[in-house]
């Protein structure tokens, strides 16, 4: 169904925030795009418009919160009031802590977390205004569940799971009507594993199992149209949010002992490979990485989830079911017997 509002996405050139953004298009939406790459996000702009929709390239930075702050307005000044804004915007490095630098640390944070409250903040000034508006922060598995190898890039997702806590705890006492919902990401196929600043001696990727860019993107676009505190994508997701609850002694155990590897395939590491962290990587890309083959087209576990009414029924009907055609055998079975119990009785001879 095409629906005409109006949306931002940041990190939308390439990558999930690109199969997003065309996720809205498709549907009709007037999208903002906001990343660092003017190209992409101009051939992110032509794919919308193919589909349907509208587009707004933006070429900035996340991390300048007046960039942001002057997208939002030019969004709203071309498109009209913004209805949804997507903060999917993020940076990363592959390192062991030791071999990490200060100013790592802050870039990675200043993008990957403060870009999201920059966001945050642009899009609540305006839906103040309305008493309306979606916001969707883009989260992982690991805002739960840290691994190895990655510390900045957890760090900053677990910094975005509690600044939107208490933003929402802040719109309840608001009485606001301004919805806010955290989608928890599993491992994608997308490209950021081709440019990431990595000092692993092998190619960095995505830990299996991976989903292809598409199911994020229907994630979001669902969470944008409906009232769910958080939304976990895949099976693996919802396994490391329980196993973090339950056992997390276990999980430092098994993740130390197999999170290196999973995180490296075959080839190595090109050390004067240019990476995305200070600048964006030229050249196009789309969204999806170098994992086609190994990519789930689907998640079985976000078609339940987003379709809990409908399980719930299910469930809660399948009794009721079992009981019936139970009972449907069991009349079946007793008229039965009973025929043969009155034709027996006719058979016997007649009492004198």
């Amino acid at each position: 169904m095409k629906k005409s509002e109006v949306v931002v996405v940041t990190g939308s050139s390439a990558g999930l925030g690109r199969a997003i953004a065309g996720e809205f298009g498709k549907h009709g939406a007037s999208v903002g795009l906001i990343s660092r790459n003017s190209d992409r996000l101009n051939a992110a702009k032509q794919e919308i418009e193919k589909s349907g929709g509208r587009a707004l390239a933006l070429p900035l930075d996340v991390a300048d919160a007046q960039a942001v702050e002057n997208a939002a307005q030019r969004v709203e000044d071309e498109f009209g009031p913004i209805d949804i804004w997507v903060n999917n915007a993020m940076v990363s490095v592959f390192s062991p802590i030791e071999e990490m630098q200060p100013e790592e640390y802050k870039r990675v944070t200043e993008v990957t977390y403060l870009g999201a409250v920059y966001g945050t903040l642009a899009a609540l000034k305006r839906m103040r205004q309305r008493d309306r508006g979606t916001i969707v922060q883009v989260g992982s598995a690991l805002a739960y569940r840290s691994v190895p190898l990655q510390s900045a890039y957890c760090a900053a997702k677990h910094a975005i799971a509690g600044f939107t806590d208490s933003l929402r705890c802040e719109l309840v006492h608001q009485r606001s009507r301004i919805h806010v919902c955290m989608v928890q990401m599993p491992a994608l196929n997308t490209t950021q594993f081709g440019w990431v600043k990595s000092r692993l001696p092998h190619r960095a990727q995505p830990v299996p199992p991976i989903f292809q860019p598409e199911v994020g993107a229907r994630a979001v676009y669902w969470a944008a149209h409906h009232r769910r505190r958080e939304l976990f994508v895949g099976g693996s997701t919802v396994a490391v949010v329980i196993g973090q609850k339950f056992i997390p002694g276990l999980m430092d155990e098994y993740l130390g002992r197999t999170a290196y590897r999973s995180q490296q395939y075959d080839g190595k590491q090109d050390s004067n490979a240019p990476n995305n962290l200070w600048e964006s990587v030229p050249g196009e890309f789309g969204a999806h990485g170098s994992f086609d083959d190994r990519a789930h087209p689907n998640s079985v576990e976000l078609w339940l989830d987003t379709h809990r009414s409908l399980v719930w029924t299910a469930l809660c009907t399948a009794p009721l079911i079992a009981t019936g055609i139970a009972g449907g055998f069991a009349y079946a079975f007793i008229k039965k017997e009973t025929r043969k119990i009155k034709r027996r009785l006719r058979l016997l001879p007649k009492a004198a």
